[in-house]
Order: C-alpha cells, then structure tokens, then sequence
C-alpha cells in the first residue's frame, strides 16, 4: 500500500528574509516527473518537514498558475518552523501534499475582488491574489487592503510595491498606531478601519480575508455594513491542522474536520460551527 505520510522531496531553490522572524521559500521537487505533473489549486496547504526535526502545516503561497515550483512562507515561532528557518538555498526538505478545499476562483469570474489581510496571514491570501492578477481579463476592480503590527512586520514588501505600481489594483497599507516608520507612506490604522474608509463597492463582490482571529472578529462588522453578505466572505482556517488527513483530530470542529472540509470556507458556514471554534 501507498505510505500516506511519505514526503515528496523538494529543494530549496529561493529563501527570503520576509521580516525579523519569518521566511519565505521557493521550492523544487527534485523527481522530474512530479515537477512537471504536480498540481494544486489556490486555499490548498501542505505539510513541509525537517527530517529528524517534524513537520509544520502551512499554505501554498503561491498560485497555481505557476509551475515547476511551489511556494511557502512561515514564521519561526517553534522548533520545526525555526529548523526550517536555518536551512539554506541548496538543501533538501519534505513537502506533502496538497491536501484541502480551494477557493473557487472560477465563481469569481466576472465580480469584484475583495482581499483583506494582516500580518502573517498575506500568504495564504497571495495564492489567491496571484491567481487572479495572473488571469486579471476574468475579473473586475481588485482590492487589497493590507496591514501590520509595525513596518517591519509586513510580508512580500517587493510585492507590496509591485502590485502598487499596478494599475489595475488598488493597493491600501495600513500599521497599526505606533508602528509607522518616519519614511511610512501608507495608512496608519488598524485594518477594519482603514477597510471601513476605503468602503470597497459590495455589489458584484467578493471579499477574501484572512488575518489573526480578533482581526477577523471586527472585520466581518465592516464587511457586512460595507453590503457583503456572509456567503460573499471566504476565508482559510489553516492554523487548526496537524497531520493534513483527518486522522489526528487536531481540527476537528464539532462534526467539521478542517484539514478534509476545508480549510476554506465562507463566512456563513464559520457562523454555523460550535462556540468552541
């Protein structure tokens, strides 16, 4: 029988200091077969390991529209995600996956594109934006409203730039009060308000959010008076899963098991699941 919990051998082609404590990687699978044939969609996530050391679960961060490689991005907060922090552009890891729901960018097609993210939590929300800036004719106006603790504390800053410089995206930074830098030129708030003034047009629109759960916990507020309806909001739940297979019921949400449901869903089905969530 097939080993459900072998890794795929991937290595590290690009690693990138995102901020202080997080990292960001392009990886190669190194068997060429699975290089050219390995696919996913955008919401999918993986669980990336250190041998000897354990894996972590996180997103695929980048879009599916891209081949060859897969993308990821982590914070080292513990012993597997700090091992995988010091490797270097050369060595070997494992990859397993993809596993998940996706966002279904195809129900998208024709509407306005809402995305709303925080911190750590651009990531997952990267594969979707890329997604929909690399078939850009399919869709309407694109928002991003973007925010930190602190300047240091934003992801991807030479992608900020980049979609900035768009002009078919309309890029809103924000930092929290007391983060900005005397060079900062963008917002200076926390991300409900600053998404609150910017007031994206809900009609024909979809939000994709994604951020620390009290952020979440006061953005869908705003959404909802901006005129988005909870089945229009979609958002990844990764950080409840372990083995990525339903088998160690780490998320486990009353009858819900996020790895195998999700981790993608609409605002309208989070309202269902129990108050322990």
């Amino acid at each position: 029988m097939e080993n459900i919990y072998k890794p795929y051998l991937v290595r590290i082609e690009e690693k990138r200091t995102e901020t202080y404590d997080t990292t960001s990687f392009k990886l190669a699978f190194l068997d060429d077969d699975v290089k050219e044939n390995f696919s996913y969609y955008a919401g999918n996530f993986g669980e990336y390991s250190v041998f000897g050391e354990g894996e972590s679960t996180f997103c695929i961060a980048s879009s599916p529209t891209k081949k060859g490689y897969i993308e990821c991005c982590f914070r080292a907060a513990g012993r597997l995600t700090k091992s995988l922090a010091a490797k270097e552009v050369g060595d070997v890891i494992g990859f397993r996956g993809p596993y998940g729901n996706k966002f279904p960018i195809e129900d998208f097609y024709g509407k306005n594109i809402v995305f709303v993210a925080g911190g750590i939590a651009l990531p997952p929300v990267r594969s979707v934006i890329w997604n929909v800036l690399d078939l850009r004719d399919k869709f309407e106006e694109v928002t991003i409203v973007y925010g930190a603790r602190s300047v240091a504390d934003l992801v991807y800053k030479h992608e900020l730039k980049q979609w900035e410089e768009m002009g078919d995206v309309n890029l809103v930074q924000t930092v929290d009060p007391g983060g900005e830098t005397p060079d900062w030129k963008g917002q200076i708030g926390f991300v409900p308000n600053v998404l609150g003034e910017a007031a994206p047009n809900a009609e024909n629109s979809i939000a994709v959010l994604c951020g620390p759960p009290v952020m979440i916990r006061f953005t869908l507020p705003v959404l909802r008076e901006l005129g988005f309806r909870d089945e229009d909001v979609w958002t990844t739940l990764e950080n409840r899963m372990k083995c990525g297979l339903g088998k160690c019921g780490r998320c486990n949400v009353g009858q819900i098991y996020v790895c195998k449901e999700g981790p993608v869903f609409t605002a309208a089905q989070v309202a269902q699941m129990p108050n322990d969530f």
